[in-house]
């Protein structure tokens, strides 16, 4: 028979996935993937009921329907201070995942360049593969992940095209300052250069910090697509829901490939995530003050452990160092570490390797995600203090 495409040469399942189902088998606790399994809240969950009830289940307008951009433009507005114009600067995607899937493909050629911050989020590198983009990759320095701009701007060359970021940051919890981004913008206005900034964890940010949109900035927004989602704020990880907003001209772009790769988002949950919106600032009160007594937690059980722990200043994980305990039988890299850890105490993690272009780099790291239900949490970190 012929052969299968060439794209999904090299592609395996990630790392998130494999220890996902490694857990499953001993029916440990996943402290790996960053699924929140707290309840959605019922606003959102009561308005997808009655949007079924209602039969709105026909395709969307392909950027998502009204009421739903509606409420997102006066979230962007509001919240993160970006000077949208109107509807054409926001579309609907299908997470937070559709919408880097469209913003790559309509910003970047194969050949051209991106610089990201490591440690990263492993999918925008597989897709940024995929599309035949060569990516460079400047470390962010540990404890306090601090961003050599110096370094950085040797790394622009007549080829590089945008910078990706995200922050706070998955898996280290970097919440870029207000300096560093104005100098992150400072080199993109000097070499002509574009962001797509990847915001999710934008309402968990710790010890007085918030978070700063890269847009928001002068002369930003018209460089950035700013893409977020809706699955890590209302747990909802299984919804797909999310957004994008940038310049007129690339939303557009970014309309005419989701249309192309998936139509629409689910239109029942469109209108239900619309209610959302009605619960008022309390509710992200309660979120963060909800993460930030797990984010203690997490950090002191890890530290128990014997554990190198640089508190995380934003998001739901800990990228937490066991280079102490490499002495030890099954801790010799990232990979066995994670491995050991769940067929000794049952507790899932993920490899420090996996959010590097060089694994090297990540070899005695591992991120432990802190959102889940308290009983859970205590039990596994009862079980590491234990260790």
């Amino acid at each position: 028979m012929k052969p299968l495409s060439s794209l999904t040469d090299g592609l395996v399942q990630s790392e998130i996935r494999a220890v996902t189902a490694r857990v499953n088998a001993v029916n440990g606790i996943n402290l790996g993937q960053g699924i929140c399994d707290m309840p959605t809240p019922d606003t959102i969950k009561e308005g997808a009921k009655a949007a079924i009830d209602q039969d709105k289940s026909i395709y969307t307008p392909y950027d998502g329907v009204p009421v739903l951009k509606e409420r997102i433009m006066e979230k962007v507005r509001g919240f993160n201070h970006i000077p949208i114009q109107g509807p054409g600067n926001i579309m609907v995607t299908a997470g937070s995942t559709g919408g880097f899937v469209t913003a790559v493909f309509a910003l970047l050629d194969p050949g051209d360049e991106v610089i990201q911050f490591e440690p990263f989020y492993g999918y925008h590198s597989r897709l940024l593969n995929l599309r035949g983009v060569k990516q460079k990759a400047l470390p962010l320095h540990p404890p306090a992940w601090e961003v050599n701009f110096d370094r950085l701007e040797t790394l622009i060359t007549p080829k590089t095209k945008a910078f990706i970021l995200t922050t706070p940051n998955n898996p280290c919890g970097k919440v870029w300052s207000r300096r560093e981004l104005e100098q992150l913008l400072e080199l993109m206005k000097k070499h002509d250069l574009y962001a797509i900034t990847d915001e999710v964890y934008e309402y968990m940010t710790y010890d007085g910090r918030r978070h700063i949109s890269l847009a928001s900035l002068d002369g930003g927004f018209e460089r950035t697509i700013t893409l977020s989602s809706f699955s890590k704020t209302f747990n909802m990880t299984g919804w797909r829901l999310g957004y994008a907003t940038g310049p007129e001209e690339i939303i557009a772009n970014m309309g005419l490939l989701s249309d192309l790769f998936y139509i629409c988002a689910p239109s029942p949950l469109q209108y239900g995530l619309a209610e959302g919106f009605a619960d008022g600032p309390g509710y992200y009160e309660d979120l963060l003050r909800d993460y930030d007594t797990k984010r203690t937690r997490m950090c002191l059980a890890l530290e128990k452990a014997g554990f190198e722990v640089p508190w995380p200043e934003g998001a739901y994980y800990v990228f937490a160092g066991f280079r102490p305990l490499s002495g030890r039988p099954g801790f010799d890299d990232a990979r066995q570490a994670c491995y050991t850890l769940i067929d000794r105490i049952g507790v899932g993690s993920i490899p420090g390797s996996s959010f590097y272009s060089d694994p090297a780099d990540g070899r005695y790291l591992l991120r432990f995600c802190f959102a889940k239900k308290e009983d859970e949490l205590d039990e596994a970190c009862r079980r590491l203090e234990g260790l």
